[in-house]
């Protein structure tokens, strides 16, 4: 895996592209199982089927979000730099991501600002989530404490 991005190489505006995640039945079933989430919108395939718009299995949310961080660290750009999860900002969900669907998402780098106490900084980046269709499903805000460039 390469060396992450160091605080002082995230450029405001700057755009990056994670590679795509087709989101599974057993994806959802694990997840809500995992952490406790049973709904009959997550567990009740008749329940969603006859009581819901949906038609079918959807994602909660959470595993959405969680799957877009997961995306995001496997782009490498966090590897040994990122010293810490900061802050979420103004999540907004779209819609839904239903079994099958396939997500991927948009990292823009909005600003960063040096920290006083350590060799640091803290970026600050909007992700949109998207599905194969290009429609945005999640959009969220987050806040890291990236590592500085060795003195």
């Amino acid at each position: 895996m390469r060396q992450g991005m160091t605080f002082e190489e995230y450029r405001p505006g700057e755009v990056f592209r994670t590679a795509r995640r087709t989101v599974t039945e057993t994806d959802v079933v694990q997840f809500v199982n995992l952490v406790g989430l049973m709904e009959p919108l997550f567990i009740d395939a008749e329940y969603m089927r006859d009581e819901t718009e949906y038609g079918g299995r959807i994602a909660p949310g959470s595993l959405t979000f969680g799957m877009a961080e997961g995306l995001t660290t496997q782009t490498g750009m966090l590897h040994g730099t990122g010293l810490a999860f900061v802050g979420l900002e103004g999540m907004r969900l779209f819609q839904p991501v239903k079994v099958g669907d396939t997500i991927s998402v948009e990292i823009e780098v909005l600003d960063g600002r040096r920290t006083k106490s350590r060799n640091a900084g803290i970026v600050r980046c909007r992700h949109v989530v998207a599905n194969q269709r290009g429609e945005t499903v999640m959009d969220y805000t987050v806040k890291r404490l990236i590592r500085g460039q060795a003195a």
